[in-house]
């Protein structure tokens, strides 16, 4: 007998989405036929099931993807006669800053029946997530622009979706009090449920490979073990509501927003708060903390001193010292200049995007442009520029330079509450109080 290539539960997938395709043409008995040897018996076409017109879905995105393929090999088949001839003239390499969010949007995506609160890329593929007010998660195809399928199992609005860096686990909280752990390759069940706050779950991050953290109207930040879905650790110190969460890649420090109009840094393994920095004028709805490679523009931004070749030595020392196994200390008056953590940028219900350095809490900048609440933002991969949404139905673009909002687009017909970004497509996505989300593409 030949090996099957797929593994089984793929075959299986496949046998049902001809099946499906067969009963909806109405090749009814090829499709009887079929069924008995495949043991599908029961199968029956069904609008609402999944596998209805997959097989038709998956073979014009094979035909799309074989034509971009066709289109790329014939460009680099003539670059390479160009550098064989001498014809191509060296120019300095097109910069990540130029692949930026352009109106209009390229597609609009509609399925949810209540506001979307949150947009989230996989790290891996064309995949994306929206969380929504209607308790469900739905996955999209963006390659496609297909609506893929629902994650239910939630009672209550969900607040935020967070994938693993290695896009094997999707994580969701909800309003519901609990968070939620899906095998994305098991079909996306849904293996584990975290109970333990007391009142709505807002926000959620990975806090490494092995541990998620999250924050809670209950006022608490909680640290649990992904692998047995104990909490681990509660960090207690908001007076109010804490509204979202956030990791620097290390996981060595956590950063939170909260009612109480503070922004604070944490150390996940004592519990000790680091920073505790103030001065916005109403609720802080997201922070979040700035990538290594935006430093520089960020220095530049609060005129502070660029980090002179030695401090660029220690830096990569620590990093060297802390992948060994390091207990050593990110917050302190020593911190190599490129350590990560060293700055956090917070968007406000005050209408402000505002830049904190964490080791001094100290404010070295007021980004002012929106009209309305700022609910979302995210650092473009060039290191150059943020993108913020706002309740004032805007995307704006900033330079990380200047401080200067360079684009204003309009997002959508109501409040815009979430962004994410892609690098694997150059692509966009906002969600909002409408209902959808928009994709937006890169050029």
């Amino acid at each position: 007998m030949t090996e099957h290539i797929l593994p089984e539960r793929q075959l299986k997938e496949l046998q049902k989405a001809i099946l499906d395709f067969m009963q909806t043409k109405g090749y009814t008995e090829s499709a009887d036929v079929f069924a008995r040897e495949t043991d599908n018996e029961g199968f029956t076409a069904d609008p609402k099931d999944r596998h209805h017109n997959l097989l038709a879905k998956k073979w014009t995105s094979v035909i799309r993807l074989q034509r971009k393929i066709i289109e790329l090999e014939t460009k680099v088949a003539k670059m390479q006669e160009d550098i064989k001839s001498g014809a191509v003239v060296r120019r300095g390499a097109r910069s990540d800053a130029e692949w930026l969010p352009r109106p209009p949007a390229q597609t609009r995506l509609v399925q949810h029946q209540a506001p979307v609160t949150r947009v989230r890329f996989h790290p891996h593929y064309t995949v994306v997530a929206s969380a929504s007010e209607d308790m469900t998660v739905k996955i999209w195809d963006t390659e496609s622009a297909s609506f893929e399928r629902t994650l239910k199992g939630h009672t209550k609005a969900v607040q935020d979706i967070a994938f693993d860096a290695k896009g094997a686990v999707l994580v969701t909280c909800s309003a519901d009090l609990t968070l939620r752990v899906w095998d994305i390759a098991d079909e996306y069940k849904c293996v584990r449920t975290l109970h333990g706050h007391d009142h709505c779950v807002s926000a959620v991050s990975f806090l490494g490979a092995d541990k998620l953290v999250s924050a809670s109207r209950d006022k608490t930040i909680k640290v649990w073990e992904l692998s047995t879905g104990y909490c681990i650790r509660t960090l207690s110190g908001h007076a109010e509501w804490v509204r979202s969460v956030n990791v620097t890649e290390d996981a060595r420090l956590i950063c939170t927003a909260s009612n109480d109009q503070s922004v604070r840094t944490w150390d996940p393994a004592s519990g000790e708060c680091k920073a505790d920095m103030r001065g916005h004028e109403n609720v802080v709805e997201v922070a979040k903390f700035a990538p290594v490679n935006a430093y520089n523009c960020l220095r530049r931004l609060s005129g502070l001193p660029l980090p002179t070749a030695a401090e660029k030595a220690a830096a990569a020392a620590a990093a060297n010292k802390d992948s060994s196994g390091s207990d050593a200390q990110l917050v302190d008056a020593s911190m190599p200049a490129n350590a990560q953590g060293l700055f956090v940028i917070s968007g406000s219900r005050d209408k402000t995007l505002r830049l904190w350095d964490t080791s001094s809490s100290q404010l070295l900048h007021t980004f002012v442009g929106h009209d309305d609440w700022v609910r979302d933002f995210v650092f473009h991969p060039s290191g150059k520029t943020l993108i913020s949404v706002s309740d004032d139905k805007t995307m704006r673009l900033w330079d990380l330079v200047t401080g200067r909002c360079i684009r204003t687009i309009e997002a959508s017909e109501h409040f815009t509450t979430c962004i994410d970004l892609t690098e694997i497509k150059h692509l966009v996505a906002t969600g909002s109080v409408d209902n959808s989300i928009s994709l937006w593409d890169c050029r």
